[in-house]
């Protein structure tokens, strides 16, 4: 809850201003001397200060207040300060904003204009805390990608950065990797970042859909086969593994790989050697093995489809790639990306892209079962049929968001938890997904004792 300090010599103002703002669900703290606001703003979190210009009786030039604000201004140079003024000391107040006081007020003030003035303040300074940590974590990223190829991946959330951190580890290490997560996450994605920054860059770098083959065909295709060895070969067919040879071979979906296959497989992450289909001869390949799958491996070997020990060897490092809802950051960078000119290779006007605040919402309320390649089809639909106006949620195939009365002004402990989980603890779009204010959502946590 965001705390206000009120400095002022005369208690009764002190008292009225805290009263007005208690109602509204702001903590206050009150002093009636410069040096007691100094002595708090320096130990204490404070949100936010309304000050007088004046502090003894006899004085009414507003020097006093200037000075408080300067020093508050050194103290801590973001602090939203609010300056109440009687009309004689205007023309300082005016130069006081200039130098960065965020607002005045004349004396006696107006509680409406008030309450809106303490109300996009704080906002403003939530947002610029907000932008600060962006510009860590952009700093970070830079810091990170500064020597590592993302492959054009386009990323924001913490989850993501992290997988990034792992995987730069794990591409020079030249061992097995099986990257875990749901259709549509970006598991290719995350295999051509681990062969682009290995060792083995320049050499080839050979994807294989195990889930797309036909089971008949799939031994040849990862083996190869000599002519004849089954109905139709009329020329030798060279195998994923050879073709692979010196670089990286990526098996997606490796869940789906038969049993034969498994033994084969195994064989050649063991020894590096195997046969064509319809040869004895025995060849031998230096190949770096990254697979993918989305199904439950551990739940495979429990019910004998698929080989224990084949896990083992191709399960020396494990990265998780979460899905999409679970990391929201992502969602309007990709948004961007995907509608921009060189995401589809059209034309289009500025207006066309922007996304207004509540298709924001909607995008970022849905969950994405299909993760970024559903979100990349939805805004290839959005550019479609928007033909160049602005967006709305139905170009996107999604319907916009409908809240109930008693949604907007009084969501439950559970549905504020939920929201703050799914947004990072973001409080901006917590409020913005629940329908309410910054403030409403702030005392609604204090209401239900939840912690931020």
């Amino acid at each position: 809850m965001d705390t206000i300090l009120i400095v002022d010599d005369n208690p009764a103002i002190c008292d009225a201003l805290s009263l007005l703002l208690d109602l509204h669900g702001y903590q206050t703290i009150s002093c009636h001397q410069p040096a007691q606001a100094i002595s708090i703003v320096g130990y204490q979190n404070i949100s936010l200060v309304i000050q007088d210009m004046n502090f003894k009786r006899d004085t009414t030039s507003g020097e006093e207040g200037q000075e408080l604000f300067y020093q508050l201004r050194r103290l801590q140079p973001d602090l939203p300060i609010i300056l109440i003024t009687a009309w004689t000391q205007l023309a300082m107040a005016v130069s006081l904003v200039k130098d960065g006081a965020a607002d005045y007020l004349c004396k006696p003030w107006d509680d409406a204009k008030l309450l809106v003035s303490i109300t996009n303040l704080l906002e403003l300074s939530e947002l610029r805390v907000q932008n600060q940590r962006l510009q860590r974590q952009q700093a970070e990223r830079n810091e990170l990608v500064a020597d590592l190829d993302l492959c054009g991946l386009i990323y924001a959330s913490t989850a993501m950065q992290q997988l990034l951190e792992m995987a730069k580890q794990v591409a020079v290490a030249d061992i097995s990797v099986l990257i875990t997560g749901p259709n549509g996450a970006g598991k290719e994605k995350i295999a051509q970042i681990i062969q682009a920054n290995s060792l083995r860059k320049e050499q080839p770098f050979i994807k294989v859909n195990i889930g797309a083959m036909p089971i008949d065909l799939m031994e040849a295709e990862l083996f190869g086969a000599e002519v004849g060895a089954y109905t139709g070969l009329t020329k030798k067919r060279i195998g994923r593994f050879e073709a692979a040879d010196g670089g990286t071979l990526f098996l997606d979906e490796i869940g789906e790989l038969p049993l034969s296959g498994q033994v084969k497989l195994l064989r050649v992450l063991q020894t590096g050697e195997f046969e064509r289909l319809g040869s004895h001869q025995t060849r031998k390949v230096n190949v770096r093995v990254v697979s993918a799958t989305n199904a439950n491996l551990a739940e495979h070997i429990s019910q004998g489809k698929f080989r224990e020990d084949l896990f083992y060897r191709l399960n020396v490092i494990e990265l998780n790639l979460v899905p999409l809802t679970q990391r929201p950051d992502d969602i309007m960078p990709l948004v961007g990306h995907f509608l921009s000119q060189e995401a589809f290779g059209q034309e289009t006007s500025s207006k066309a892209n922007e996304i207004s605040n509540e298709l924001e919402s909607v995008l970022l309320a849905h969950p994405w079962p299909g993760n970024v390649r559903e979100l990349e089809n939805a805004c290839k639909r959005a550019k479609l049929l928007s033909a160049g106006k602005a967006l709305t949620a139905q170009h996107f195939g999604l319907q916009s968001l409908k809240i109930k009365p008693t949604d907007l002004y009084e969501p439950n402990q559970q549905e504020i938890q939920q929201a703050l989980l799914e947004f990072q603890g973001v409080i901006s779009k917590v409020a913005r997904h629940l329908g309410l204010s910054r403030q409403a959502l702030y005392r609604r946590m204090a209401k239900y004792g939840i912690k931020h």
